[in-house]
Formats: C-alpha cells, sequence, structure tokens
C-alpha cells in the first residue's frame, strides 16, 4: 500500500489534485482539508491509501493519519465506497463526524452530498463503537520532538468521565460545551461535571 506521498502540487482540481513525486505525477482524490493546504508549485505531504478494484487503481489523500483512520473506518459501513466516504469526510471532517457518530446526530451526518436518511442510521450504527476520544476532539497525535504523543486536556477530561460512569457521548457533549473555558483536563473536568449535575 502507498502509505504516504510527499512531492511538489502540479495540479490541483475541486476533489483532487496532481502531486509530483520524483518527476511521476500521481492523480489523488482528496479531502477538503487535504486541499485546503495544498498550493500549485509547492511542497505538500499527504497520508494515503490505495483502492484497487478489479478496472482502477484509486489513490485517496488525507491531510493527517486521523482522516484516513475515519476514511478507513467509513468504507469498513456496508453500502459506503470511498468516493462516499471521502464526501462525509470533506463535509464534516473527522470532529464532527465523530461527534455526530456518538451523540447519534443522523442530520448532521445527512449534510454530507448523496447521504440520506437509510445511509446515515446505517453509519451511526456501524461506526457507534468504533469512535476513539481523539476523534471526538480532533487533537492530532503527532509526536513532538523527544516527546510521546498527548492526547491533550479535552481527550483527557472525556476519558476521566468516562471512568466516572458516564457514557462516552454524555461526557463528549459535556466537555465540548466547556472546553472554551478552561486550559486543563483537570478544570475542563470540573466545569463537565457541573454542566452534567445540571442535567441531572
Amino acid at each position: 500500500m502507498i502509505a504516504t506521498l510527499e512531492g511538489k502540487v502540479a495540479q490541483k482540481g475541486v476533489d483532487s489534485l496532481v502531486l509530483n513525486v520524483g518527476g511521476v505525477g500521481f492523480f489523488v482524490s482528496a479531502t477538503a482539508a487535504a486541499l485546503q493546504a495544498a498550493k500549485v508549485g509547492e511542497g505538500l505531504f499527504l497520508f494515503t491509501k490505495l483502492i484497487v478494484r478489479e478496472d482502477a487503481f484509486e489513490l485517496f489523500g488525507f491531510a493527517d493519519r486521523e482522516e484516513r483512520e475515519m476514511f478507513e473506518k467509513l468504507t469498513a459501513v456496508s453500502g459506503i465506497g470511498p468516493r462516499t466516504a471521502l464526501q462525509v469526510l470533506s463535509a464534516l471532517g473527522v470532529h464532527d463526524l465523530a461527534l455526530a457518530v456518538v451523540t447519534g446526530d443522523a442530520k448532521a451526518i445527512r449534510k454530507a452530498p448523496g447521504i440520506g436518511v437509510k445511509t446515515a442510521q446505517r453509519l451511526l450504527l456501524e461506526l457507534r463503537d468504533k469512535v476513539s476520544n481523539e476523534e471526538l476532539v480532533g487533537d492530532s497525535f503527532a509526536a513532538q520532538a523527544g516527546g510521546a504523543p498527548s492526547p491533550g486536556p479535552v481527550a483527557d477530561a472525556i476519558e476521566a468521565l468516562c471512568a466516572l460512569g458516564y457514557a462516552q457521548a454524555e461526557a463528549a457533549q459535556a466537555v465540548a460545551q466547556v472546553k472554551d473555558q478552561a486550559q486543563d483536563s483537570a478544570g475542563l473536568t470540573r466545569l463537565a461535571l457541573r454542566a452534567l449535575s445540571r442535567l441531572r
């Protein structure tokens, strides 16, 4: 599998680009986030996924590892092909899609082109247990130089609430409401607990 590509952007379209790598032009269907970072004539690094079909080899590009992982989860859903998965990711992004899944928000998922009521419900059903806290908060887990990857205070707060017995969806919603009111996980956890206590 072609896992990553790094080269110069030769062409850029609405939903695809051509990346020149060592004199070879790779046609890549890409997410909105990946295309936003692409500038013709400049260098670009992409996470990629090669889909092999009977009649074609298709290469898909992503801004980060989290996008690629969510794409793989989407294409594992029955009836969801790579093109549809790419449209869903471009329309919602990893964070909003993950939040829609854990909160059962079919309306949010239907914002993506080509997603009807039944498809949205199927996505919710099949992805419900596959969404991670990292995807919920949209953090990047690239390790800093000399350090280990760290999920950050929002993910830590969600994990703390789950350890206290709250459901993942409930914890994620509570932390999302207060994420701009504190900088550390302890503060976020306290504020989220207050929000949850008001609802009960």
